[in-house]
C-alpha cells in the first residue's frame, strides 16, 4: 500500500536493509513489555520493567548479531547508553497509560493465520490480546513512535482492522475494541469495530492481492513517492532517484488457475519467489 516497488524490493527481491536504531528500540521495548507479564501482578512495576532492558538487549544481540553494527562507531558506549535510556523512558511512559497489575493478557506476541474463502492467507503477530470475563476481546498494539495526526489515523487503524479480521475469521468473534498505545507521545487510540468494517477490510485486501498478482505477472512495480522516501534504504535502485532496479527475477507467466490468482501458489510460482500471503505489520 505504501509503495509497490518497495514491496518488490523487500518481499520478492529480499534486498537487505540496514538495521535502524528506532526500529530496533521498538523491538527491544516490545520484548520488555511482553516479558514483564511473566512476573506476578504485584511485581509488574516500572523498576522491574526497566531492569529487564539490559537482558533483553543481550538476547536480541544474540539472535541478531548484525544489530551490533548500530553502535560499531561508539567505542565509549555513549550513544548506546543514550539509546538504552530512551528505551527506558518509553517503558516508563507505558505505566502512565496502562496498569499492568490489573491486566492478565490472554495472549502475548501471538502468531495468527487464517485463510479467506478466496484462498488468500492472512497472517501476523499481535502484541497483546485481552479477554474480559464476559468474553469480549481487545486487541492491543504498542507503538514506540508518536500518534499520527487525525488525518493519518486511518492508516494505523488499518493494521488493527487487519488483525481483527483474522481473529474474526479464526474464532468467529468480532473484537470489542482495538487499542493502539503510542509510547512516543503518551497517547492511546481506540476503535470499536463492527462486522461492516471487517468486510470492507477483506474487500480491500482482495483488491490489493489482485494488484500484487498483476504486478507479479507483468513485472510492473511502480514507485510511489512520498515523504517517507527519505528513509528508504533502496534509493540507489529507485527510478525516482535516478537508479535502476535489479533485473526482475521472476519467470513471467500468466496465471494457470483460479486458485493461483486468489492467493494459492502452484510450484512454478513458489520457485519464482512470489509471496504466498499478506502479512500484517
Amino acid at each position: 500500500m505504501q509503495c509497490p516497488l518497495l514491496y518488490r524490493f523487500r518481499v520478492i527481491d529480499k534486498l537487505p536493509q540496514k538495521p535502524s536504531e528506532a526500529a530496533t528500540r521498538g523491538t527491544l521495548v516490545h520484548a520488555v513489555l511482553e516479558r514483564l507479564f511473566d512476573n506476578p501482578a504485584p511485581e509488574r512495576t516500572p523498576d522491574r520493567a526497566t531492569s529487564l532492558i539490559p537482558g533483553q538487549w543481550d538476547r536480541l544481540l544474540e539472535s541478531k548479531p548484525e544489530l551490533s553494527e548500530l553502535f560499531a562507531e561508539d567505542p565509549e558506549g555513549e550513544r548506546l547508553a543514550q539509546w538504552l535510556s530512551e528505551a527506558e523512558r518509553l517503558v516508563e511512559r507505558w505505566f502512565s497509560l496502562e496498569d499492568p497489575t490489573r491486566l492478565e493478557p490472554a495472549e502475548r506476541e501471538m502468531f495468527v493465520e487464517t485463510e479467506l474463502d478466496s484462498g488468500l492467507r492472512l497472517r501476523g503477530v499481535i502484541d497483546r490480546i485481552d479477554v474480559a470475563p464476559t468474553g469480549e476481546v481487545r486487541i492491543v498494539d504498542y507503538k514506540t513512535g508518536k500518534a499520527p495526526r487525525p488525518e493519518y489515523a486511518e492508516g494505523a487503524l488499518f493494521q488493527m482492522k487487519f488483525y481483527a479480521l483474522v481473529i474474526w475469521r479464526l474464532k468467529g468473534v468480532v473484537p470489542r475494541r482495538l487499542q493502539l498505545v503510542y509510547l512516543g507521545s503518551g497517547d492511546v487510540m481506540t476503535y470499536d469495530p463492527v462486522v461492516a468494517d471487517l468486510e470492507r477490510v477483506e474487500r480491500k485486501l482482495l483488491a490489493l492481492w489482485d494488484a500484487i498478482s498483476l504486478a507479479t505477472e507483468t513485472g510492473e512495480w511502480r514507485p510511489r513517492p512520498t515523504k517517507l522516501c527519505g528513509w528508504c534504504d533502496h534509493q540507489a535502485l529507485c527510478p525516482e532517484f535516478g537508479g535502476t532496479p535489479p533485473i526482475y527475477p521472476l519467470s513471467v507467466r500468466p496465471a494457470e488457475s483460479t486458485q493461483d490468482v486468489q492467493g494459492r501458489m502452484d510450484p512454478v510460482r513458489a520457485e519464482a519467489g512470489r509471496p504466498e500471503a499478506l502479512e500484517g505489520h
